[in-house]
């Protein structure tokens, strides 16, 4: 197996086992041991695995993956909330997209509508919603994030209060069942604090893996979210407290 394609599995076999191994991995592709430590060494200096003796483990509850496997992570069920969320957005009004892959694929189902003024912190979003004639885009300034092309800051925040949004639609690193949104970076809640206090509606866009994940930043509570858009892996106990606290569930594939 390639090398482009053995990353991504390694990561996959992690994710599953909690754990890799030099030993494991070598028999697994039928390459040498000195192939296998490159490969989690690059691993790890992008922060997509740690280095433990024989082998590599996933990142600690402090420190998010990389972006670009953040970006191939549930790519299609992604799309799916994306295009569901985008559907809820009418012409002629005015939105803020936060950081984050889903909410760039949020970005991607927008491209069709007509009269939208987007504001963002997301460079990648700025880049995708370019293409359109029908979209006035700002982006909000800040200090960028280089590995995932995020603005975050206090200059961000005071652009995000400068604005009224009908729709804030906002993205996450994590999630805890009690109903907690939850982030790595302090800088980046604080952006996300503003989003929601500047928006009429807020939108919560993630897929339920993110139910698997820790982060150690409280963003808010999904009970100040009007509407969170995800996939059918939700935990029974959040459909009963966003059912408690009158946030509406929509599924990629339907809606309750």
């Amino acid at each position: 197996m390639v090398k482009t394609l053995r990353k991504p599995e390694i990561i996959n076999i992690a994710r599953r086992e909690g754990k890799v191994t030099v030993d494991g991995l070598v028999a697994y592709f039928g390459v040498t041991p000195q192939t296998i430590r490159r490969d989690l060494t690059d691993l790890a200096d992008s922060g997509q695995l740690e280095r433990v003796h024989g082998g590599a483990i996933l990142p600690s509850g402090t420190m998010n993956i990389g972006y670009s496997e953040r970006r191939e992570l549930n790519q299609s069920t992604k799309v799916d909330i994306a295009r569901i969320c985008a559907r809820q957005i009418p012409n002629n009004c005015s939105l803020f997209l936060n950081i984050g892959t889903t909410t760039e694929a949020v970005a991607a189902e927008l491209l069709h509508h007509q009269g939208l003024l987007v504001v963002t912190n997301n460079m990648n979003i700025a880049n995708i919603l370019s293409v359109s004639s029908e979209i006035e885009v700002v982006v909000t300034g800040g200090q960028l994030r280089r590995s995932d092309g995020g603005l975050i800051g206090d200059l961000t925040k005071a652009t995000i209060k400068q604005f009224r949004f009908d729709y804030g639609v906002i993205g996450c690193s994590a999630l805890h069942q009690d109903g907690d949104i939850l982030d790595y970076d302090i800088r980046e809640v604080g952006v996300s604090k503003a989003i929601i206090e500047q928006s009429s509606s807020v939108f919560l866009v993630s897929d339920s893996s993110k139910f698997e994940r820790k982060a150690p930043a409280r963003i808010a509570s999904i009970s100040e979210v009007d509407v969170f858009v995800t996939d059918k892996g939700l935990p029974p106990s959040c459909v009963r407290f966003c059912n408690e606290v009158g946030t509406q569930v929509m599924y990629a594939d339907g809606v309750i």
